[in-house]
């Protein structure tokens, strides 16, 4: 178990104090007053066990309160990360929490997600997927699952050749049908994914299977991720670039400047689409900007966790 521990401490440390910081935030801003814990206490009585007390509480009141849980958890939730090839742009930063690619973001951020779930007492699921599910798991809510989901979440952060096709192409609408086959209780669906479709009808396709999730009762919040600066802004230097497709391994050499306007006209248009037909289909859509914080992740889920209680 100490090895293990080791072995995964960095995403462990990293979960800890993005949510620490986060909670912190949170009791100076406007938010104040956001329960992030769901205990409850009552008056300890003679002759039960002391595992429960809350020793903090004691030292504050010099009084004997006995923390209370829920049976049950509070909520489910299954988080899904699409670790298809365009996920892994840009590839230098594969690992890289200083400036991350979209895969290493979304990583790092359904890490701070379990652990802000775990304290919360809620149960997490996690569903990693490409062309097709490459892994699910059943949500659970406790610390050994947690250090399991960090042990599968890990090997997404190793390095790759960029040169070479690493996955296929994200079916994210299959991956949505399935997750809403296979959930049988009412649950919160967390998407992390760049959304990149082939074509309109793909498009339609994902959100037929994001309207398959909300008929089956389940809540679903949808990170769109990309990085800004170069997939929106289309922010290179006005010299030859050699652009590699991650997924089919097609080159193009390119003069960014000339293809600058009609590439942010058409991402754009993309991204507006996505927005709409989200508010239409009543989804939580969330752009998600890999250069930005990782409150971006945590907030909208907090208020989306807190219109569920």
């Amino acid at each position: 178990m100490f090895e293990e521990l080791e072995r995964y401490k960095s995403l462990d440390f990293f979960a800890r104090q993005v949510v620490e910081g986060f909670i912190t935030g949170l009791h100076k801003s406007p938010f104040h007053g956001f329960s992030v814990e769901f205990s409850e206490h009552r008056q300890y009585n003679s002759g039960e066990s002391t595992r429960n007390i809350d020793w903090k509480l004691f030292g504050r009141t010099d009084k004997l309160f006995v923390k209370t849980f829920e049976e049950e958890t509070n909520l489910r939730c299954q988080l899904l990360i699409d670790q298809s090839g365009s996920m892994l742009f840009p590839v230098e930063g594969q690992g890289n929490l200083e400036r991350p690619n979209k895969l290493t973001f979304s990583v790092y951020a359904a890490a701070a997600l379990t652990e802000l779930l775990l304290r919360q007492r809620d149960a997490f699921g996690l569903t990693l997927f490409s062309d097709h599910i490459d892994l699910s798991t059943p949500a659970r809510s406790n610390r050994t699952h947690q250090l399991y989901l960090y042990s599968l979440l890990e090997p997404l952060m190793a390095p790759v050749d960029a040169t070479a096709q690493h996955k296929a192409t994200a079916s994210v609408a299959e991956t949505l049908h399935l997750t809403a086959e296979q959930l049988h209780r009412r649950s919160m669906v967390v998407i992390f994914t760049d959304a990149f479709v082939g074509s309109d009808h793909d498009r339609d396709e994902l959100f037929d299977a994001l309207r398959h999730l909300r008929h089956c009762k389940h809540e679903v919040l949808f990170f769109h991720t990309f990085d800004n600066r170069l997939e929106i802004d289309f922010q290179f230097d006005n010299r030859p670039h050699l652009f590699v497709d991650l997924e089919s391994g097609r080159r193009l050499k390119v003069q960014p400047a000339e293809v600058a306007e009609t590439y942010r006209t058409e991402m754009l248009r993309q991204q507006n689409e996505l927005k709409q037909r989200a508010i239409q289909y009543n989804i939580d859509y969330q752009p998600v900007d890999i250069g930005n914080s990782f409150n971006q992740i945590l907030l909208p889920f907090l208020l989306k966790r807190q219109r569920q209680s």
